[in-house]
Order: structure tokens, then C-alpha cells, then sequence
């Protein structure tokens, strides 16, 4: 058996084929494990995650932004945005089928000494509590009166966290962090306007940021952690236990497929 990780697919759905067909994926053998954004701005979404679910005995899933944003415009809680193409899964039949299973799906995946998660883990949490955190967002996820999230999961505030953070800004920075977050200060303070390979200049107010990844005294900074949502970093972090694969497919790059018992790498054009 080989556990394969790929980065953010999309919608992407032929460049994924591509890769499984290149490593010859067997589901009778092998599993997969997805940093999340399974779908949304890519060309075949409904088609992507329906090969995920029918295949969900192989795969696991950390949830994205897309992902969240997916369930949130089904709920009812936001409309779609002019850059989501995800209709095909919203006028799908199975739709509900799908997006339930979506709300069961995790924030956060440990297994064999490996974390992964969308986006990322701030400085100042361990393991343990990016996983009990995530547990309350999931937790809401599952529940019957998940709306009351969605409509309250958008925004940039709070930009840290703290311990006495409460209802739905406690879960809003827990999301942001896991699914959102690329730079921040050492003490995990967000800036969630910067987007590229560096930070937006002064996008908080005179703070320091860098990578969340790349903080000297990151309490994580000795676990592996595999993580996507970057596409502008192409995979690169400098850190042997922090692993990047989203390498922007949707955007006409590449997409990436790690065998996680070696971390090879593999990869296909978009």
C-alpha cells in the first residue's frame, strides 16, 4: 500500500488522472489523502469530488476555503462569488449527498507522525491544539444549525487568537488559521491581505510578517506538516518537515502528488 498526497486540485480534474495514472494508482491498494480546495474555479468540479466520495473508503480530506465556501453558498449563507464556476455540483442530483458528506469531513489529518491541513498552523499553537480547535469547528459543522456558521464564517476578524475568545469569532479565527492563513507575526497575529510570494507592504499596520511556516520558535516547527492554499510559493518553504504542494494548477501551472512514505514528488502539467 502507498499513501499518495496531493496538493489543490480544484476542479482540476484531468491533471489529477494525469498523476494517478503516472504513479498507477490502485484503489484495491493504495490511498489518498487531499490538502483540500477539492473544487472551485477549475473545469470539472462536480467530477472531482464525486471520484472523492465514491472512493472515500481510500481517501481523506482536510477541508479548504473552497470547500467551506462550497457548503456555506449551498446552506443558503452567500451567494456565488463572479470567479465560482461550482454550479455543476449546486444542479447536480446527488448535490446533497455530496455536500453532506463535505460537512463531515475534517479540518485537520495526524496520521503517522504527519499533520495535514489546508493552509497551515499558526506559531503559537502545538499539534494538539490545532486538532482541538479544529474539533469545534467541525463539531458546528455536523450540527443542524451549521447556517448560523456560515453566516457568520466570513471576515478577518479577530486577526489572533485568544485563549477566551468565544462563539463565533473563536470559531471564525480557528477557520481562518487552518484554511485561510499564509503570513503572520510571530505571535500569530494574521495578515490575510497578502497573497503572493511576499507580503503585501505594511498590510498590518507596521507588523512584522513572514510565512507562518518559517518563524524561528513555531511550536510545530519539528512536526511534519504537508499543507496547500499557496500556490504563489510553488512548493518551496526551505523547511525538510514542512511540505507546500499546491504549485497552481487552476492558475495554468502544475499540479503535485507526493508518495508520503518516500516523499517523492510528481507532477503534471495544467
Amino acid at each position: 500500500m502507498t499513501t499518495y498526497v496531493v496538493g489543490d486540485i480544484q476542479g482540476c480534474f484531468e491533471p489529477f488522472q494525469c498523476l494517478l495514472r503516472k504513479v498507477k494508482f490502485n484503489t484495491d491498494r493504495d490511498v489518498i489523502w487531499s490538502v483540500g480546495d477539492l473544487i472551485n474555479r477549475g473545469p470539472q468540479n462536480l467530477q472531482t469530488l464525486k471520484w472523492f466520495y465514491d472512493r472515500r473508503d481510500n481517501a481523506t480530506i482536510v477541508l479548504g476555503n473552497h470547500d467551506l465556501h462550497l457548503m456555506a453558498v449551498s446552506a443558503g449563507a452567500r451567494k456565488m462569488s463572479k470567479s465560482d464556476n461550482f454550479d455543476d455540483i449546486l444542479d447536480a442530483p446527488e448535490r446533497e449527498t455530496l455536500i453532506e458528506w463535505l460537512h463531515h469531513q475534517p479540518l485537520i489529518h495526524h496520521q503517522y507522525g504527519v499533520t495535514l491541513v489546508h493552509a497551515g498552523i499558526p506559531p503559537m499553537w502545538t499539534i494538539n491544539d490545532a486538532i482541538k480547535r479544529a474539533s469545534e469547528v467541525e463539531a458546528v459543522l455536523r450540527a443542524p444549525n451549521c447556517i448560523a456558521f456560515f453566516n457568520e464564517m466570513y471576515g478577518n476578524d479577530p486577526i489572533v487568537w485568544c485563549d477566551d475568545l468565544t462563539g463565533m469569532t473563536r470559531l471564525r479565527v480557528i477557520t481562518n488559521y487552518l484554511t485561510r492563513m499564509r503570513y503572520c507575526t510571530k505571535k500569530g497575529k494574521l495578515d490575510l491581505i497578502s497573497k503572493g510570494s511576499t507580503p503585501t507592504a505594511n498590510a498590518l499596520a507596521g507588523k512584522k510578517v513572514a510565512p507562518w511556516f518559517s518563524h524561528e520558535n513555531r511550536l510545530t516547527k519539528a512536526d511534519r506538516v504537508i499543507f496547500g492554499h499557496w500556490a504563489s510559493i510553488d512548493g518551496m518553504t526551505n523547511s525538510v518537515n514542512t511540505i507546500a504542494l499546491d504549485t497552481g494548477c487552476v492558475w495554468g501551472n502544475k499540479m503535485t502528488l507526493m508518495e508520503l512514505e518516500s516523499g517523492v514528488l510528481h507532477r503534471c502539467s495544467c
